[in-house]
């Protein structure tokens, strides 16, 4: 049915397989250090879910298919070529011959394997198990042909942003909720870098896989280096400490601009920045738990507590006029699946009006100022990341607005907000994600099945969000093969995010960071050109770096490693009916928690 799909692929495959760009680097060894302020939560792709370690994933293990940084459209990558049944149900993947790292042969097998854990092993499951909800079977009937069965049509089928493990250093881990793949170094994968050694809240280090089928990466190691303090970040660039730092204020990349050695980046933001009110902790049965204020279960004082948000005041100071203020959860980057609310829909920043529905809902003020009702005071917990300078200055921004309603933000930076969320013990959080080419995965952390199932099981909620209809939406678009028809449905889905008021986006901040021009001579953006280094759907900026006195030897007109990578055509799939899938879930670092 989609033949032609597959010769594009053995094209592409054989393009971009034997290209690997060769270039003469300096004797010394050259090391690429990137600063970051997360603490790794798991090394184990089944659980990773944080946007550091997703970025370690996909640097460590192929997926399936990935991105043409010029287009943004499906690329070959461990799928060398594809083809679907008629129907939509059936999906072949031609598999690369290619290595681990240790040297034993990839194979569909470690394919199958893969998916078939998720399907069966909850832990498994945690990070990436909406990609198998709907599949019905996973086959390898011999080593280069994967084969999966769908119970229904699913337009993430280009889009399976899951790392595909080595099944032979994985079979015997025990219990996945538990193995985090942090003891035995190097790890085996079969991406462009090896993690080689780990020290926790200090340094991450990998090294070049030589026999990666793309080419290997040019640098001699690649260091991310934990450093907690953004100001200290920006130091350490400047003293040559680091080679590398994202997620810059508008005060840094501007100080930055004028130092002799560095370059500074700004690109359009592919993640957002929201807060999550707690509607009450709860277990998918409905079990309550945790301390979260109950006066938030109200969708009134929900309400209120947004009415006084002013997203476009905390991008213009905040994040000093870096930034696009908005409600949908698909930054404008994306643009065929960006929602925003129209004036009518819109929850706009209106403290009057915030106070109208407080005093309507019986919430009253007291003498120092605070509403309540029933005993119930509107005195709220506000956590925030204390490592992101801008959260923290819009978070007092929101204090002193809700102070006007009669609503009391206790405003408490602290370095990790996951624990609290586990434990449902806050009121606010602040929270980011990166969002993706293809939302399903964005759209899926707010699913019901998101919940954890009991007590410290695995789940992905970041809101405990439930909303029933959200989920006929959310199955709606995954079936859904047209693209335009699709996109219809992920607005909705976004629409009625908005409304409950439960994970609530400001907007979307620029992508402003910076690095040393005396270490790396050039490296491929996404989208190339204009686009952002950190934070990739893919690992091409790291991958493709050139080390600053370098010269490749191959035509440079892909980007930072000589390799054109505008294979858009890879990405178009011919179905059944005349329907397009166009999209695909972009990188898992995508999928981050912040």
């Amino acid at each position: 049915m989609v033949g032609v799909l597959g010769i594009l692929g053995l094209l592409a495959a054989l393009f971009f397989g034997g290209a690997g760009a060769q270039a003469d680097t300096p004797d010394k060894e050259t090391t690429l250090t990137v600063a970051v302020s997360q603490e790794v939560d798991s090394l184990s792709p089944f659980l990773a879910v944080r946007r550091i370690t997703t970025a370690l994933g996909r640097l460590m293990y192929d997926f399936l298919t990935n991105y043409d940084p010029k287009t943004g459209k499906s690329v070959p990558g461990l799928a060398e070529s594809w083809d679907t049944s008629a129907d939509g149900l059936t999906w072949t993947y031609k598999i690369r011959e290619t290595n681990w790292t240790d040297g034993k042969p990839v194979t569909a097998e470690d394919a199958r394997w893969t998916f078939d854990t998720m399907m069966k092993d909850e832990a498994a499951a945690t990070a990436n198990g909406n990609f198998v909800e709907n599949f019905e079977s996973v086959a390898a009937p011999d080593a280069r042909t994967l084969v999966i069965k769908l119970k229904a049509p699913q337009a993430t089928m280009l889009a399976l942003d899951v790392p595909i493990l080595p099944k032979h250093e994985w079979e015997n881990a025990g219990d996945f909720s538990k193995f985090n793949n942090d003891k035995k170094f190097p790890i085996v994968g079969d991406g462009p870098w090896i993690l080689s050694k780990y020290e926790v809240n200090n340094a991450i280090t990998l090294v070049p896989n030589k026999k990666f089928w793309r080419g290997a990466p040019k640098f001699d190691k690649l260091v991310f280096r934990h450093i907690d303090d953004p100001d200290a970040q920006v130091e350490a660039l400047k003293a040559g400490e680091v080679s590398f730092v994202a997620g810059l204020t508008s005060a840094q990349a501007t100080s930055l601009g004028s130092v002799d050695n560095i370059t500074v980046n700004k690109a359009k933001g592919k993640r957002f920045q929201a807060i999550t009110i707690n509607p009450g902790a709860r277990l998918q049965d409905g079990t309550e738990f945790g301390d979260g204020n109950k006066a938030l279960k109200d969708p009134i004082v929900r309400e209120a507590l947004v009415r006084t948000i002013d997203r476009a005041a905390i991008y213009k100071t905040a994040y000093g006029g870096f930034g696009e203020a908005n409600g949908g959860e698909i930054p404008s980057r994306y643009k065929d699946y960006h929602w925003e609310p129209t004036a009518a829909e819109a929850i706009n920043f209106d403290i009057a009006k915030a106070n109208q529905l407080l005093d309507g809902a019986g919430y009253a003020k007291g003498a120092d100022g605070i509403r309540a009702k029933g005993g119930q005071k509107l005195s709220f917990r506000f956590n925030v990341h204390n490592d992101t300078p801008q959260y923290v200055q819009a978070a007092e921004m929101m204090r002193e607005w809700a102070k006007e309603a009669g609503m009391e933000l206790k405003v408490e930076p602290v370095s990790e907000v996951g624990a609290l969320l586990d434990a449902g013990t806050y009121d606010i959080l602040t929270t980011g994600w990166s969002v993706n080419p293809d939302p399903d995965y964005i759209l899926g952390i707010n699913k019901c099945s998101g919940l954890p199932a009991k007590m410290g099981g695995p789940y992905l909620s970041d809101a405990y969000y439930c909303n029933p209809e959200y989920d006929k939406l959310y199955d709606q678009q995954l079936a859904e093969l047209d693209t335009g028809k699709r996109a219809a449905i992920v607005k909705q889905m976004q629409q009625v995010l908005y409304k409950d008021n439960v994970f609530v986006v400001w907007g979307y901040a620029d992508q402003l960071e910076a690095f040393r021009s005396d270490v790396i001579e050039k490296m491929t953006p996404q989208p190339d050109p204009g686009g952002n280094y950190d934070s990739q759907d893919g690992y091409w900026s790291w991958w493709s770096a050139l080390p600053a006195g370098a010269k490749s030897t191959a035509d440079s007109s892909g980007g930072g490693n000589g390799l054109a990578l505008g294979l858009g055509a890879g990405a178009l799939v011919v179905l059944a009916g005349g329907f397009f899938l166009l999209r695909r879930r972009g990188g898992a670092a995508a999928d981050e928690r912040e």
